[in-house]
């Protein structure tokens, strides 16, 4: 995905602030709430950290937050805004070497796998990539590889109409592999730029999934030994630390170029992606605070963090 010309990025902002008002409430309640005009010691440190980690961030990220803190305020007077800035400017620098847009390369067309457990938004989020793709004027081609769920083939189709993209399925039950195969032959025919192909996630049975999905890579690379290009993982925010497990599942089934954590407007777990980032240092490609296609966008780093820490 591209930057966000001036005005859309305005009213994105609004969009995110809004999104993360759970997180960041949960987040400011919690830090005003160990405030009593007090020093910045060591007891006041460690409830902030047990604070953070209760907002999904994690552990190792809650320590780099009150370090950065210490570092900076130990013995001193601290206000909860001025606490909430320095994290808010320490969650930034955590953020910002993940901040990276989905690149559409010279090949024709550029394959892109989206993967994630059934729920997380894999076919949402795959309709709302084809409209922002076709509204700067590309080709898109959609494969519905998730061929044992019919709701999100007939997903889709809708998309596909709404946007203008071609949609390539099969009957109910069809092999993926090989629907995955005709899209990249059709999509190639056709001179197409992109093809994103939608695939089942049913982590009740990791082997099946780690053998389907294998599968679709191999068939991929019989007609283009580069595909696919990119793996998107697909990640529902109101899962919190559940998402940690799911990345480390994806990781063995294919190779994950970027994350796209989803659903943020439904939960107060925001936090969760600061911590992934920390600790698998993953792209992240895009994130939606809500259900229409311009609630999802490229990821900017300090526009999370300040609304995260609910200073925008």
């Amino acid at each position: 995905m591209t930057d966000l010309a001036e005005g859309e990025k305005r009213g994105w902002l609004q969009r995110l602030r809004s999104g993360l008002s759970r997180s960041s409430s949960k987040i400011g309640e919690s830090i005003t709430g160990l405030f009593t005009k007090r020093k910045l010691d060591r007891a006041l440190l460690d409830e902030l950290e047990e604070a953070l980690i209760a907002a999904d961030l994690g552990p190792a990220t809650a320590g780099q937050l009150t370090a950065a803190l210490s570092k900076e305020r130990f013995g001193k007077d601290i206000t909860p805004e001025e606490t909430r800035g320095i994290f808010a400017a320490e969650v930034a620098r955590i953020l910002k070497p993940v901040a990276k847009p989905l690149e559409i390369g010279a090949a024709k067309p550029h394959v892109v796998l989206v993967v994630g457990v059934n729920g997380s938004g894999k076919t949402t989020t795959i309709g709302k990539l084809a409209q922002h793709y076709r509204g700067r004027g590309l080709r898109v081609v959609l494969a519905a590889g998730d061929t044992f769920r019919a709701a999100a083939v007939e997903q889709l189709k809708i998309w596909g109409e709404r946007t203008g993209a071609e949609v390539v399925a099969g009957a109910a039950g069809a092999d993926a592999a090989g629907l995955a195969y005709d899209a990249l032959a059709r999509a190639k025919a056709s001179g197409a730029d992109l093809l994103l192909i939608d695939t089942a996630g049913r982590l009740q049975n990791k082997a099946g999934l780690m053998a389907e999905l294998a599968k679709i890579i191999k068939v991929l690379k019989k007609l283009e030994p580069a595909a696919p290009h990119d793996c998107l993982l697909v990640l529902d925010a109101t899962t919190g630390q559940n998402a940690h497990s799911q990345v480390e599942i994806f990781k063995e089934i294919c190779d994950v170029t970027g994350l796209v954590v989803t659903k943020l407007d439904g939960s107060a777990k925001g936090g969760v992606l600061v911590a992934l980032a920390e600790r698998f240092g993953l792209p992240v490609i895009a994130i939606g605070v809500g259900e229409t296609a311009d609630d999802l966008k490229p990821f900017e780093a300090e526009s999370f963090a300040r609304s995260l820490m609910g200073l925008v």
